[in-house]
């Protein structure tokens, strides 16, 4: 899996900054950071929708968008996959109650 999102990564990357005209990735880049996280909302609330529905195809299609439109966002702050996924490793292993916790409080 970390193959195919790596290789999304710099499909994304590279087409940031094409004619808009003729990429998604470089249209949605250039309507600028908010639409980016607006696409990101929807194709999250997609997602819960497909699930609330017991929709396995809907959902496979709707993770996989929610997936791309996050490697979206985190190109536009130029973020890389792979401080996630360190993060991700760094709590395999600890309750997601003890790691919420750890956090600090606002």
């Amino acid at each position: 899996m970390r193959a195919t999102l790596h290789q999304l990564e710099q499909t994304i990357k590279a087409r940031r900054t094409a004619d808009p005209s003729t990429s998604y990735v470089a249209k949605l880049t250039a309507r600028g950071r908010a639409k980016i996280a607006q696409k990101l909302g929807e194709e999250a609330v997609e997602s819960v929708i497909a699930a609330m529905q017991d929709d396995r195809e809907g959902l496979t299609g709707e993770a996989a968008d929610l997936l791309f439109h996050l490697l979206v966002l985190l190109a536009d702050i130029d973020l890389p996959l792979d401080a996630v996924l360190n993060e991700l490793d760094r709590r395999e292993g600890v309750s997601g109650l003890v790691e919420k916790a750890s956090r600090p409080k606002d």
